[in-house]
């Protein structure tokens, strides 16, 4: 990439880069006989539950009212899970024992995977590899080796695969890239984000049911290839504080914010991480940070400051800001663009002149365009510009575009690049605030450098 190559040239040829890759992935799916669904008689799409956890029951609300969609298979380690998941269903799914037996079933097109982190690599492949579509929740990995792995099984099988970041599929998101590739922002240089919590479910001690036991809960079945450890109910249902599952904070929270930062700004990954992390608070209940802090250098041209604590949420949670020459876009509930004057002021120094200087210095025709002394009128600029989403949620929307993805054989919005590249980015602030040392970040390669 050439280095003087400029912003709006960088997102052209990222967007071909990508395109590019759906070209790969759309070659071996046209050898391929047309979708059809096997609820032939009304053409709705089956979606079988691997994992139907708190976060897989929001799903299953919402893939319900998205027109086209039938849930007929569930399955999870806990029974309760189950009993509440089928209750959803209106007792229509059917239960199996494990994803392997809902795997092998007939009648399922699609599958949905909330499992913990991981379990993604083995679960995606062996759905990939079963026929099956499938929409697997963020982070798409469990470690950046694993996302090249279900790369190869997607190229290999031809199916289509959607990373469940939702965000990407919100109009605000959509409209704050139409305004960076618009260049309304100028040139940007810096985006600030934070992830900021301070409760202990936000912190991720959840309730644990009453009814939780070995007689309930399938400890193995959870374990999966993970380090073994005696039966732990805190284990089991607050996995994401423990290391042994999950990669904690970055992989849960600030893999939202590169999700989007990656769409919006069209990067890939960063060249450079820096990373220091440490547990202030929470000691007795993960063995994973609880506060992060991140520098992100991007070839694109731009850094990130990332951060994230959860002892205190004063920042009101998640916040980005996008920084350009020309003004900053905040991206919170609602999307705000607040323009830069971009005038200058040097009367301070032109003081210190011989006044015959001074007075020269004021006729010049660009100092009089560029600078405002205090005697000057203050000149009129634009005021900050706001936008709201309005109608469904991007949860739902993110699934309506699974599910055209699903019927149309066309790369979806996350696609396993999008989903491998953004998923990287947490791993590598992980290994970098461990070993205390920069992690790079070999672009040719879709991994980090030896």
């Amino acid at each position: 990439m050439a280095e003087k190559l400029n912003r709006r040239d960088f997102i052209k040829q990222s967007a071909a880069t990508s395109a590019g890759a759906g070209l790969i992935l759309g070659s071996t799916r046209r050898t391929e006989a047309a979708f059809n669904p096997s609820d032939s008689a009304n053409g709705r799409i089956t979606v079988g539950f691997i994992g139907v956890g708190a976060r897989a029951q929001q799903v299953m609300d919402d893939i319900q009212k998205v027109q086209g969609f039938e849930i007929v298979g569930l399955c999870d380690a806990y029974q309760g899970r189950v009993e509440r998941a089928s209750e959803r269903t209106g007792g229509k799914a059917k239960v199996y024992k494990d994803a392997a037996e809902l795997l092998a079933a007939p009648g399922i097109d699609t599958v949905y995977i909330g499992t913990p982190d991981h379990w993604h690599k083995a679960h995606a492949i062996a759905a990939l590899e079963a026929g099956k579509d499938v929409y697997i929740e963020k982070p798409l990995t469990y470690t950046i080796a694993e996302g090249l792995d279900i790369i190869a099984a997607v190229k290999k099988t031809g199916r289509i695969l959607q990373v469940g970041s939702q965000s990407m599929s919100s109009p605000i998101q959509q409209k704050a890239k139409e305004i960076v590739e618009s260049g309304k922002l100028g040139q940007i240089t810096m985006v600030r984000a934070s992830e900021n919590r301070n409760s202990p479910g936000g912190s991720w001690i959840y309730p644990i049911p009453p009814d939780a036991n070995e007689q309930t809960v399938n400890w193995e079945m959870f374990q999966g290839s993970a380090k073994k450890h005696p039966f732990s109910l805190e284990r089991f249902f607050r996995w994401r504080c423990f290391q042994d599952y999950s990669g904690g904070m970055a992989t849960d929270l600030f893999i939202h914010t590169m999700t989007s930062l990656h769409y919006i700004l069209g990067a890939q990954a960063p060249e450079m991480v820096v990373a220091a992390g440490a547990l202030y608070r929470w000691k007795e209940t993960r063995d994973v940070p609880d506060t992060l802090n991140a520098i992100l250098q991007y070839p694109e041209g731009f850094m990130v400051s990332l951060s994230g604590t959860f002892n205190n949420s004063s920042a009101g949670g998640r916040a980005v800001q996008i920084l350009g020459t020309k003004g900053t876009l905040t991206m919170g509930r609602d999307l705000t663009f607040s323009p830069e004057e971009g005038t200058d002021d040097n009367g301070w120094i032109v003081d210190s002149w011989p006044s015959r200087l001074q007075k020269e210095y004021y006729k010049d025709p660009k100092v009089i365009q560029s600078e405002r002394p205090q005697l000057w009128a203050p000149q009129a600029i634009s005021g900050n510009e706001q936008w709201r989403g309005v109608g469904p949620d991007a949860d739902v929307l993110h699934l309506k575009a699974f599910q055209t993805a699903v019927r149309e054989r066309k790369q979806p919005i996350e696609d396993v690049f999008a989903g491998h590249r953004a998923a990287a980015v947490p791993h590598m602030i992980n290994l970098a605030a461990k070993h205390k040392k920069p992690i790079y970040w070999d672009r040719s390669k879709d991994n980090i450098k030896a």
